[in-house]
């Protein structure tokens, strides 16, 4: 291409160049893009076993939140430790994880995970269900496999086939605002235990001593003084009358429609005698087993009732034993043997109509 001052201008040569420059600049953004997206990508599915020091990040704790500090806000909690363990058996472990300002009823963060180790002696397993995986680098270890809301995670952790001697434990835990970028906002706390080898602690020992334990580093306020906030004192007021008013219905409605039933059979028992009316003629070979029926549900519907009246084992559902711990569970103790009783009372008076039935006289229609 010529120009107007006659020289010519190398465009084939100004639009590559162009091109390249406009390339970089977008591979230098995706590269500052992808670095600083890295630590919310690695952390999201559990911390990596080494933190930014090489060091290990279950012993040493995270290097990347809250400046690499720790941080008593953070409440770091495992219930169901035992004292002492006994070679290969299985104890269920509960790991919480939280912020002590959201405990206490404040504004805090709501996200949280953790890394759980046992120096590789003995195996953790947990049920699918649970969003746990095996540790980053460290396949003998536990995480979360995303960040969790509640901070709950459940697992089980079985003790090694032979006497190992003393088991040691780390567990570190994060409580994040979510950000995706670990930054000062982010908190975490560790705690170190350990369990004792078998044979340490006698049978004759103090027995709380053999107990399992809970074990919990955090504010000490949070952990043990915590005073309930208004808003969550009336929640809980609210749920209580809510409770009361649903039993007292409960209560009357069943009384009421036991007072019915009793009260129509009466009036029937008293028109029949007045009339002179009462029930058709049965026959004694068809009598004797109906009776002997009736009675028999009559007696043991009664000894049922009483047994779950003297018992002191409530009877719920669903049953404690396949739920898991703090599903809110229904106590039918009361109405189960309330029914009991009441489905004696009327097998009873059904073996009464049966003897009335008998002495009925027979009419042609009965002997054909």
């Amino acid at each position: 291409m010529r120009s107007g001052n006659g020289y010519e201008t190398p465009t084939d040569e100004v639009v590559p160049v162009t091109m390249r420059a406009a390339l970089t600049k977008a591979s230098v953004c995706l590269v500052i893009l992808t670095i600083l997206a890295l630590p919310a990508l690695g952390m999201s599915g559990g911390p990596s076993a080494l933190n930014g020091n090489d060091e290990s990040t279950v012993k040493y704790g995270c290097s990347c939140h809250n400046n690499g500090a720790t941080s008593d806000r953070v409440i770091v909690m495992i219930t169901g430790v035992p004292v002492m363990y006994d070679t290969d058996t299985s104890y269920p472990l509960t790991i919480t994880v939280a912020d002590s300002l959201t405990l206490a009823g404040e504004d805090g963060n709501t996200k949280a995970g953790f890394l759980l180790s046992s120096d590789g002696i003995g195996a953790f397993s947990w049920s699918e269900d649970e969003e746990l995986r095996q540790a980053e680098d460290a396949p003998e270890d536990v995480s979360h496999s995303e960040p969790d809301t509640d901070g709950i995670w459940d697992l089980t952790w079985t003790s090694p086939t032979e006497d190992v001697g003393q088991v040691n434990f780390w567990l570190v835990g994060n409580s994040v605002d979510g950000g995706g970028v670990p930054d000062e906002m982010d908190y975490w706390n560790i705690l170190s235990f350990s369990i004792s080898p078998p044979g340490t602690i006698a049978a004759g020992d103090d027995a709380a001593t053999l107990e399992t334990r809970t074990i919990s580093v955090g504010d000490y306020d949070t952990l043990f003084v915590m005073e309930e906030s208004e808003a969550q004192k009336e929640a809980e007021r609210q749920a209580a009358l809510a409770l009361s008013i649903y039993q007292q219905g409960n209560a009357l409605y069943w009384t009421s429609l036991v007072a019915l039933l009793v009260g129509a059979i009466v009036q029937k028992e008293v028109l029949e005698r007045r009339y002179g009316d009462g029930p058709d003629y049965l026959a004694n070979e068809l009598a004797y087993p109906q009776a002997i029926r009736r009675g028999l549900l009559s007696v043991a519907s009664f000894i049922v009732g009483v047994r779950w009246l003297s018992s002191d084992t409530a009877i719920g559902f669903p049953p404690a034993s396949i739920v898991h711990e703090g599903t809110r569970i229904t106590d039918l103790t009361g109405f189960l043997t309330g029914c009991a009783f009441f489905l004696s009372a009327w097998a009873a008076y059904g073996v009464y109509r049966t003897i009335l039935a008998t002495r009925v006289e027979r009419e042609v229609k009965d002997i054909l």
